[in-house]
């Protein structure tokens, strides 16, 4: 059994973790919370660009300490500082109802936009005007698992390392490049500048996303433009776009949520880039 360090809720350094609920610290401090064993494992495992670990600090209690006892030791020789701590501590850090007992605090991880256009990306989720945290981490799951080389949030959408979108993107947000803050006339231009086409999501669109399909125009790089949750993309940043293209409704379903059109847009282009033949 491993005993506790007391470390009280008043302690400087749970002050310190606590103060990362609020984006200007996070901000401030260039840090954010990773919370649960698959966040922290991905954490442990990730270096930022220059080589350093990207987790600095992790608070666990005795008991998840020994049930996550290789993500705990693996932190610990990566560096991080490791606090073992109380319920009460833990839950004075965490940002969920039910902490599951580690906590970790993280470095920023975001890539320079500069950095993902050098590396000639084929598939890029573009986040414009996208407010609600857990749609802007399930977006960002979906374009990991649709093996996107890259996303990049507007100055116009949510914190990336809101809690909640860290929650929601499920250890995705440590996979792939994702820049940060770039207005969305920027990020439409140094795209289509490396050779990628843009295509705005929107349930007007006058596209259909099974006829660009059929037509073959799908294969080569593309960026996808997804919009606000409540009212889509302005006609301003629609304008931008090579093409403005719907997800077809073949049933009686009004519309579909932002993650889920995501999800079908992204694997539509990803299986129209994938080469043809047998799988391997």
């Amino acid at each position: 059994m491993v005993t506790p360090e007391l470390i009280s809720p008043r302690s400087p350094r749970v002050v310190a973790a606590r103060r990362l609920a609020k984006r200007n610290f996070r901000g401030k401090d260039r840090l954010f919370i990773a919370e649960g064993p698959q966040a922290v494992r991905e954490a442990v495992e990730h270096r930022g660009t220059t080589g350093e670990p990207t987790l600095v600090e992790l608070f666990t209690t005795v008991e998840a300490a020994e049930r996550y006892s290789a993500i705990v030791e693996a932190a610990r020789a990566a560096g991080a500082r490791v606090h073992h701590a109380s319920d009460a501590v833990l839950a004075e850090v965490s940002q969920t109802v039910t902490p599951q007992g580690l906590v970790g605090v993280c470095r920023f991880l975001d890539s320079p936009f500069e950095e993902i256009l050098a590396a000639r990306p084929k598939l890029v989720a573009v986040l414009a005007h996208v407010r609600d945290p857990g749609n802007a981490g399930t977006v960002l799951r979906c374009a990991d698992a649709a093996g996107a080389d890259a996303v990049v949030l507007t100055d116009a959408s949510v914190d990336l390392y809101n809690p909640k979108s860290v929650r929601a993107s499920v250890g995705s947000l440590f996979h792939l490049p994702v820049a940060v803050g770039v207005p969305v006339e920027q990020a439409v231009a140094g795209l289509k500048e490396a050779g990628v086409r843009i295509l705005a999501a929107d349930g007007a669109g006058e596209h259909d996303l099974d006829d660009e399909l059929d037509a073959g125009t799908m294969g080569g790089p593309t960026a996808w433009v997804f919009g606000n949750e409540a009212w889509g993309l302005p006609e301003e940043t629609r304008a931008l776009a090579d093409a403005v293209v719907r997800v077809p409704i073949h049933g009686k379903a009004e519309s579909l949520n932002l993650a889920t059109a995501a999800a079908v847009c992204l694997y539509a282009s990803a299986r129209a880039q994938r080469p043809r033949g047998p799988r391997a």
